[in-house]
């Protein structure tokens, strides 16, 4: 039998705003990234979204990110392997505590935007990210880019990995996702989105922007949380992937 998770970014507001529609996508979602206060989110936000995720029995991971708040931590900027490393200690910490706090455990880490990209190629990023996941929890599973440098260095470390696949986003031919700047690089068709999913995970198989099959692993499917058809896409990927006979469950789930 196929088998995925399916995950979403979430946390990415700040408490003194609702929630918006994070309580409904943790409805069809077997997975959370919830962001820890350098791209988005901050103690509030972290506290609601973790009791939120728990209520659901969602898995809860961390989703660090670079301290960006202005540009959401989407814009690359020019980090150490130490400084990498030690930012992503500090937010998995951030959240830990949270989830400790609130009688959990935490599943995964998955570095957001920008971090997550250059992790993605970077093989020098990827280790030090992989190392700090491990020395804060050997049972951590580390969320990367399919078949990417960081999924690499999460497993000769030792960690358990998840290749992640997007619903929402298009590929080039070298399986990397297109940039945000271009505009092609968002899938806003409900339709597309779920046959793109389908076809990830049934196949093994992605078509690219520039009309080539690329080989591709899904352990977890991302949907976007900010998105505006986050609701939706989920909810649609969520039934058809069942109706198709894939078992839909949380990458922890053992």
């Amino acid at each position: 039998m196929f088998r995925v998770d399916l995950n979403c970014d979430m946390g990415e507001s700040f408490g003194a705003y609702k929630m918006g529609a994070d309580e409904e996508i943790l409805r069809f979602v077997t997975s959370a990234n919830i962001a820890c206060g350098f791209h988005a989110g901050d103690p509030n936000t972290m506290r609601k979204t973790v009791q939120l995720a728990l209520e659901k029995g969602v898995g809860i991971g961390a989703h660090p990110g670079l301290p960006d708040l202005v540009g959401f931590g989407r814009r690359n900027m020019d980090i150490s392997p130490q400084e990498a490393y030690d930012m992503v200690v500090y937010q998995i910490g951030a959240l830990y505590g949270f989830v400790k706090a609130e009688g959990g455990t935490m599943q995964h880490v998955k570095p957001h935007g920008a971090l997550y990209n250059m992790a993605a190629k970077s093989p020098e990023l990827s280790k030090a990210i992989a190392a700090a996941v491990y020395k804060v929890d050997p049972e951590l599973i580390l969320f990367g880019l399919s078949g990417s440098e960081l999924v690499k260095a999460g497993e000769s470390i030792g960690l358990r990995t998840a290749n992640e696949v997007f619903a929402d986003r298009t590929y080039q031919q070298d399986g990397f996702l297109t940039s945000r700047r271009q505009p092609d690089a968002l899938i806003t068709d409900c339709e597309k989105a779920v046959q793109q999913v389908v076809r990830m995970v049934k196949e093994g198989k992605v078509l690219s922007q520039q009309k080539t099959e690329v080989a591709i692993k899904a352990d977890t499917v991302c949907i976007h949380g900010d998105g505006p058809h986050a609701l939706v896409f989920v909810r649609q990927i969520r039934e058809l992937l069942t109706a198709s006979g894939v078992n839909v469950q949380a990458v922890g789930h053992r």
